[in-house]
């Protein structure tokens, strides 16, 4: 009888998750982010819809790893230096309103700020929604988002990042 698919992905992560997270931190430098990718490639595993068409499961899943491990390294190199939003210096700036021509008024810059948040990926700009619309703490953003809460964090600053880039040349 073939194996289901939940049965195969718990097998396959019971068999290879030191490896792969360790293939991946080679890849990513960084523990936290390795684990998370590690995290979505059992639940792109998941996803597919005839598990059993695939022939070497084990090869897959460090194919799938890999492409993640290069999404990665794109999306780091997009999103530039981050910030630590819990530093009390990014925390007074991010409280200070930017300085935009008078020319704009308060819903053009509205609706730029909500195109601009649109270009974020989901799970950042989840994070944003639940923090700055929602209120709600690192940890429940974490839980709601099944990331660390380290992850959270790393995901607002990136999208201070992106906004501040993407507001700033308005000017």
């Amino acid at each position: 009888m073939a194996e289901t698919k939940k049965a195969l992905v718990a097998r396959l992560f019971a068999e290879h998750r030191g490896a792969l997270q360790a293939f991946l931190y080679r890849r990513v430098r960084r523990g936290p982010d390795a684990a998370e990718l590690a995290q979505e490639v059992y639940v792109r595993l998941l996803r597919v819809p005839d598990i059993g068409a695939i022939r070497d499961p084990g090869a897959y899943l460090y194919t799938v790893a890999s492409n993640l491990a290069r999404d990665h390294a794109r999306r780091e190199r997009h999103y530039g230096t981050v910030l630590d939003v819990d530093d009390p210096l990014v925390q007074e700036q991010l409280a200070e309103l930017p300085g935009f021509a008078g020319q704009l008024d308060t819903e053009q810059r509205i609706k730029r700020l909500g195109e601009v948040l649109d270009q974020l990926p989901p799970k950042c700009h989840a994070a944003v929604v639940m923090q700055y619309w929602q209120g709600l703490s690192y940890e429940e953003i974490a839980q709601r988002l099944g990331v660390s809460t380290h992850m959270v964090k790393k995901y607002l600053s990136q999208a201070m990042v992106h906004c501040r880039r993407r507001m700033g040349r308005l000017r």
